[in-house]
C-alpha cells in the first residue's frame, strides 16, 4: 500500500515555486550524495516556470553540482521543440540554457517526430539507455517527478476519461486529448510516475478546488480525477497548495 500523501498549504503561487525550488535543490544534493546523480522530470506551466527562474540565479544554482543531474520531462505536447506550448522550450529557456547544461544530460520527449508511437518507444529506450536497464522489463526510480494538475483534475497528459489512463505496461505512450488546443500528446504513464522516490504536485490557483478536494478527499474515481492514480509504490507524494486551491479541503 502506497505511503498516504503530506500536503502543505502555501499562501501563494510564488510560495509554491520557492517551496518547490528549495526541494529541488535538497533532493538533488541527496540523490548526489547517496547515488552520484540526480534524475528529475520537469513539468511545464506557471509554477514550474517560476521555479526553474529561481534555480537559474543565486543562491540555489549555486547549491547544485548541475553537472550530475539528468533531465527528464514527464509529458510533452507535439509540436515543435521552439513552439510556445513546449515543456522543454520553457525549461530550455528559463533553466537549462543559463546553466549551460550538457546536452546527453537532456533527454528531450521526441513528440515533435510525425510517428508518435515510434517516438514513444524511443523515448523509453532513452530512459532506459540513461539507467541501464532493460526497456521491456521494470522502469527505473527517478529521484524526482514534478507534476502539476489542472482544473478537470489531469495530471501529465494523464486526461480523464482517456485510454492512456488504463497503460500499465508501456513507461511512455502517446495520447490524444481532443478537448485542448494542443490535442497530441506524449506523456510518462502510471508505470513509471509511481516509481518515483519523490514526487512533487504543484496546485494553485481557485479554480483548481474543486478537482483538489477530489482528488484528495472524494470517491476514488481516476477515470474522472486522473491525479487519484499518482500513488508512488515507495516514494513520497507531496502536494505544494496554495490557500486557493485548499479552500475546500477539510484540512486547509
Amino acid at each position: 500500500m502506497s505511503p498516504a500523501p503530506t500536503v502543505r498549504t502555501l499562501p501563494d503561487g510564488e510560495a509554491i515555486a520557492q517551496e518547490a525550488a528549495r526541494e529541488f535543490v535538497t533532493i538533488a544534493k541527496d540523490a548526489i550524495a547517496a547515488r552520484g546523480r540526480f534524475t528529475v522530470a520537469l513539468a511545464g506551466g506557471s509554477t514550474p516556470k517560476r521555479m526553474y527562474e529561481l534555480l537559474a540565479d543565486p543562491p540555489l544554482r549555486d547549491q547544485v553540482d548541475w553537472a550530475k543531474i539528468d533531465f527528464f520531462f514527464g509529458d510533452e505536447r507535439c509540436v515543435a521543440q521552439d513552439h510556445p506550448e513546449s515543456n522543454y522550450g520553457l525549461a530550455d529557456k528559463t533553466l537549462l540554457s543559463k546553466l549551460k547544461v550538457s546536452p546527453d544530460r537532456i533527454h528531450r520527449v521526441p513528440a515533435d517526430r510525425a510517428d508518435r508511437e515510434a517516438a514513444a518507444r524511443d523515448y523509453q529506450a532513452e530512459i532506459a539507455k540513461t539507467f541501464g536497464v532493460d526497456p521491456d522489463g521494470e522502469p527505473p526510480a527517478l529521484d524526482l517527478i514534478f507534476l502539476g494538475m489542472g482544473p478537470d483534475g489531469h495530471t501529465a497528459s494523464l486526461f480523464p476519461h482517456t485510454p492512456v489512463l488504463g497503460e500499465t505496461r508501456r513507461w511512455v505512450a502517446p495520447t490524444h486529448v481532443a478537448k485542448m488546443p494542443t490535442k497530441d500528446r506524449l506523456t510518462m504513464t502510471t508505470a513509471i510516475l509511481n516509481r518515483a522516490r519523490e514526487v512533487r504536485f504543484a496546485a494553485g490557483g481557485a479554480d483548481k478546488a474543486a478537482a483538489l478536494k477530489q482528488v484528495l478527499e472524494g470517491a476514488r474515481n481516476p477515470e474522472e480525477f486522473p491525479s487519484q492514480l499518482i500513488q508512488p509504490s515507495t516514494g513520497r507524494l507531496v502536494w505544494l497548495v496554495d490557500r486557493a486551491a485548499a479552500q475546500q479541503l477539510s484540512n486547509k
